[in-house]
């Protein structure tokens, strides 16, 4: 089957949509959607070549599927070839940016590396807030300096 034809028949009602405003962006939250957006260029369910990032406890996880896998595979985890990026988040930006460049889905590239990008953020710790430095000739007054 077709992507556009799988298109045409999971566009409008799946799984995995999520409409929030009726009148507002709907979403969708499959595997493989880099932008959350129910759209046919973003969508992991119907094209063939899709890109996958994902957080792992080490880092990030980028999955693509193989070239001639079918989705209607025996054994699907076998039509996925992953990498475990370990080597930190510059070496993360580079290895997305040359997976999607490759020629496997150059259009997906600035939308790989955005993802990647906001999954290494959301990893990093916080710093802790400095303590508040007392100011003013009252707090001076009573002692409350630091």
């Amino acid at each position: 089957m077709s992507n556009d034809l799988q298109w045409l028949l999971i566009r409008k009602n799946n799984a995995h949509i999520v409409k929030r405003v009726p009148e507002g962006p709907v979403f969708s939250k499959e595997a493989g959607n880099l932008t959350n957006i129910h759209s046919f260029k973003y969508s992991g369910l119907v094209n063939s070549k899709t890109i996958d990032i994902q957080a792992t406890g080490a880092g990030i996880q980028i999955s693509t599927t193989k070239k001639g896998a079918s989705p209607h595979a025996v054994n699907p985890a076998k039509s996925v070839s992953s990498v475990r990026n370990r080597s930190g988040g510059r070496r993360a930006y580079g290895v997305v940016a040359k997976i999607a460049k490759r020629g496997y889905r150059p259009d997906l590239r600035q939308a790989a590396i955005a993802r990647a990008s906001a999954l290494i953020l959301a990893q990093k710790e916080k710093k802790a807030a400095p303590p508040r430095k007392v100011r003013g000739k009252k707090a001076t007054e009573f002692g409350l300096t630091a």
